[in-house]
């Protein structure tokens, strides 16, 4: 089995490393191709007005100068369009990807684009407790359950335009009272904080520092999490609002 490993942390990203230690519990032709520098918070977007470089680190490994997007479409489109992977896998991200943040997560954005090209792909994030931990952030749940979570998903029958979003409690590994299959859950509450300070030159600066509080939706990712279980979430690119499409119909109809 060919595995591709992305992220949108950056290639020396702690995670990536991590993931790539998972990987080789499944196989042993691993390609690393992911973004040169830390991407969060890029979403699905690639780039459009300036020519991408990619650089090799190694035997199957290469960064890009773009977003995970990017990495993806270049990874399956150039230099793996002989032999393209069968895996992609995306992370291990530096926090969580829970509710509607996955919306913009570069980390689960990679992995929906390898599901649009047509490869089973799977977003794999380490929820952590506080915030400026940096690369201090603990990745012993990932390690202990990424295989016991990725075989059973890698064994299941393939389903086109379709991804898993994978998360890991913040809790040590013995602590995790397993995994759980959940819908996509939604903060019910404002969780933008914008922080405002002066620059050296006493110019004013503003920085999104975003947090979770409120209730917590049965059944969802988020209480998945809350209860110390890794969350399981299959999601897909097709965003039709299926309810409305009557209603919308109803009102332009003569």
């Amino acid at each position: 089995m060919r595995i591709l490993l992305t992220n949108d942390d950056g290639v020396h990203a702690p995670g990536l490393k991590v993931l790539e230690e998972i990987a080789r519990t499944l196989s042993d032709d691993i390609w690393i191709v992911a973004p040169s520098e830390e991407q969060s918070g890029a979403g699905h977007s690639l780039t459009l007005t300036r020519p991408l470089r990619i650089r090799k680190h190694g035997e199957q490994h290469y960064s890009v100068t773009g977003t995970p997007t990017d990495a993806v479409m270049m990874a399956v489109g150039h230099l793996m369009k002989d032999t393209p992977p069968d895996l992609i896998l995306s992370g291990v991200n530096r926090g969580a990807n829970l509710a509607e943040d996955v919306t913009y997560s570069g980390t689960v954005a990679a992995a929906m684009e390898g599901a649009i090209s047509g490869v089973r792909s799977i977003a794999l994030s380490q929820v952590y407790r506080r915030e400026g931990m940096g690369d201090a952030v603990p990745f012993a749940a990932a390690r202990a359950w990424g295989d016991r979570v990725l075989r059973p998903l890698i064994a299941l029958p393939a389903s086109p335009r379709m991804l898993f979003n994978v998360n890991f409690p913040a809790i040590e590994p013995d602590e995790v009272k397993g995994i759980k299959v959940v819908r996509q859950g939604f903060h019910d509450v404002d969780r933008t904080r914008i922080v405002e300070g002066l620059d050296p030159r006493g110019y004013p600066y503003y920085w999104f520092a975003l947090g979770s509080s409120g209730s917590v939706p049965e059944g969802t990712d988020l209480e998945g999490i809350a209860q110390g279980y890794v969350t399981v979430t299959p999601l897909h690119y097709d965003l039709t609002q299926d309810s409305g499409l009557a209603a919308a119909a109803a009102a332009f109809a003569d």
